[in-house]
């Protein structure tokens, strides 16, 4: 396997480890497959190195991660702010997993830029504000954080095979942050899937309780998505819109919509494919995916307040849904590489 990082980085990690007491976990707000994977993956790892840390994330995270060992130990700031507060407050180094700066975490984030502490970077995302941290272990052409967390592991251990708990977790976030091994697969990427294989997990298993353990409310929801969804075959392009009643309606629990995003890809000739979702605290979240060359990653940091990967990005606005969508639809003409000229 061939070392994303230097001597020179490992040996720091390891410094900052050693001369630590206190160490707390934490990712970006909403946390998917990739974060939880990650977070668990990496915590169980210090663990079974005698290390004690705590993990802490912004808000809560979808019921079908949750079956993963080691998440019923997750604090969760939205619920248990003064504990996470003094978590934070007593940590003496933070791990920052799946997010590439603070902003991420939102109202967690902006506590954390108060504290004193040393803050180490474990990522794959574009735009890493480096100036936050005090170690980035950072590669933007990895498939998720799980891989890097893996490829750390191996790094410091020298050894492909790690314990079920660290290899089911790992799994869990390569295998979604691919859509499934869809995309951002590299041969090398196999390779370690085939490693953490051979560690005694069932990917069957994992695989079913993941993406076969969904609510009638949440397919139902899908369902519906699907009948309202917009398709501008001049700009190769399809959207989807959620208000807050309709998510509302259909009983929105946190992941339900997951994956939603890659619907219209499906379609012929479809190469950009945005969800609008009108959030509870006064904004519209947009997610991006496309395929080939066409670039989310630009668009959003453009005109989103957001960014992420050349294929797959998030964003923001703070207009209405309607004015944002108008908005969108005003944008397309700027991209050429768009238009539908057959």
């Amino acid at each position: 396997m061939i070392k994303i990082f230097s001597d020179t980085k490992i040996v720091k990690l390891l410094e900052l480890l050693n001369t630590s007491k206190y160490i707390a976990i934490v990712t970006h707000i909403n946390p998917d497959g990739d974060a939880i994977g990650s977070v668990i993956g990496w915590s169980n790892f210090l663990r079974e190195r005698g290390f004690r840390p705590v993990i802490i994330v912004p808000n809560h995270f979808p019921d079908f991660l949750k079956w993963i060992n080691g998440t019923e130990s997750i604090y969760v700031y939205f619920n248990q702010k003064d504990t996470c507060e003094r978590l934070l407050r007593e940590t003496d180094l933070l791990f920052c997993l799946d997010f590439n700066k603070l902003s991420r975490l939102e109202a967690m984030g902006e506590f954390i830029m108060t504290l004193d502490i040393k803050k180490v970077l474990i990522d794959h995302h574009i735009g890493v504000e480096e100036e936050d941290f005090t170690l980035t272990l950072s590669k933007t052409p990895m498939s998720s954080t799980c891989e890097i967390v893996y490829r750390i592991i191996w790094q410091i251990t020298n050894k492909k095979r790690v314990s079920p708990r660290i290899a089911e977790a790992l799994y869990v976030g390569i295998m979604t942050d691919t859509g499934a091994f869809t995309h951002s697969c590299s041969p090398e990427l196999f390779r370690i899937v085939a490693d953490l294989m051979e560690c005694s997990i069932i990917r069957e298993k994992i695989h079913s309780a993941v993406y076969n353990s969904f609510s009638v409310n949440r397919m139902r929801l899908m369902g519906y998505c699907i009948t309202k969804m917009e398709v501008l075959p001049e700009y190769r392009t399809a959207y989807i819109t959620l208000t807050k009643e309709e998510l509302d309606q259909f009983e929105f629990e946190p992941g339900d919509t997951e994956g939603f995003v890659n619907i219209p890809l499906s379609i012929k000739g479809v190469v950009l494919s945005i969800f609008f979702t009108e959030s509870k605290d006064g904004y519209i979240k947009l997610s991006l995916r496309s395929v080939g060359e066409f670039s989310v990653d630009s668009m959003a940091r453009r005109h989103f307040n957001g960014g992420g990967h050349k294929n797959a990005s998030g964003g923001k606005s703070f207009i209405s849904l309607d004015e944002t969508v108008a908005f969108f639809k005003s944008i397309l003409p700027e991209y050429r590489e768009l238009k539908n000229e057959d």
